[in-house]
């Protein structure tokens, strides 16, 4: 295919495609090239050179750190250089109103990027207690004020749960004796909470397997029995996803078992301890794991 013809899915993109992605002319894409070393990286022979898909998010994070107050030429050295210790901290405040404007312009590669960022700069549960719960709450309080934001909120959510993915892809080293095993109650499609709290575990070396949401309590209680962990996290959201039956039939077994999250809160749930921060929640896995 002649590389003209090339879109910028192909991970082609012609300076024009770029100026309007980011916003600028191509004269300052030019001027950015020429002084700072930051231009396209694909070429064919005999044809005009083209950005990767890696070139633009480099710019994007490049566009990103300018809009934070940095110089143009330091936020091209931390990009491409990986000079980031002498970048400025960004305060959490700061973090939250990049995501809720990506969030609300519905900009997945922008969010995915800040998400990442966030993630190495705080790791996961500064990132939920800073910068994701006020956001959550923020779009709450928006709902009961009648303001329909569905689309940001899902926009927001999906891509958190990627970048946890990515995020404890790192941790894949970690042990896998005397894990902890974090289940969503069966009927239960609200587990952000329980997707930081296993990267969380991750990053302080504490092996756990998280099952996802929506799976059925026989699935459960059968990952259980073979896997054999050292503790087993049941989380629900609301009273009517809570599942006393699944959380009896594996104390029954002789698993430790903690319930997690604000549908147990008040109920009697003997010999199984409650647990609704995230603090708490890896205090006992810590404990539970060294036992």
């Amino acid at each position: 295919m002649d590389v003209d013809e090339m879109s910028a899915d192909a991970g082609a993109w012609t300076p024009g495609m770029v100026a309007e992605e980011l916003g600028v002319s191509p004269v300052t894409l030019r001027t950015w090239a020429s002084r700072y070393g930051v231009g396209p990286s694909l070429r064919a022979e005999g044809r005009h050179r083209r950005y990767s898909d890696a070139d633009v998010r480099r710019l994007q994070h490049m566009q990103r750190l300018i809009g934070r107050g940095i110089r143009a030429r330091e936020a091209a050295a931390a990009v491409f250089s990986g000079v980031d210790e002498a970048l400025p901290e960004v305060s959490p405040d700061r973090r939250v109103g990049e995501l809720e404007q990506a969030s609300e312009n519905l900009e997945f590669p922008t969010i995915a990027a800040l998400l990442d960022e966030t993630l190495d700069a705080m790791g996961a549960a500064k990132m939920w207690t800073e910068v994701l719960l006020p956001i959550l709450r923020n779009l709450g309080g928006r709902w009961l004020r009648g303001d329909v934001c569905f689309e940001a909120e899902w926009a927001l959510t999906t891509e958190v749960s990627f970048a946890l993915q990515r995020y404890v892809a790192r941790f894949a080293g970690v042990r896998a004796d005397r894990s902890v095993l974090i289940a969503c109650c069966p009927g239960e499609r609200h587990s952000l909470p329980v997707e930081v709290l296993r990267a969380s575990l991750a990053e302080t070396g504490i092996p756990a397997v998280y099952l996802g949401h929506m799976v059925p309590a026989a699935t459960t209680a059968g990952m259980v029995a073979r896997l054999g962990p050292a503790l087993v996290v049941l989380w629900s959201m609301s009273p009517a996803t809570v599942d006393l039956l699944l959380c009896r039939r594996l104390q029954r077994k002789g698993f430790a078992v903690a319930v997690a999250g604000p549908g147990w809160k008040g109920l009697d749930v003997r010999g199984a301890p409650w647990v609704d921060d995230l603090a708490g929640a890896l205090d006992l896995a810590a404990e539970r794991s060294k036992a």
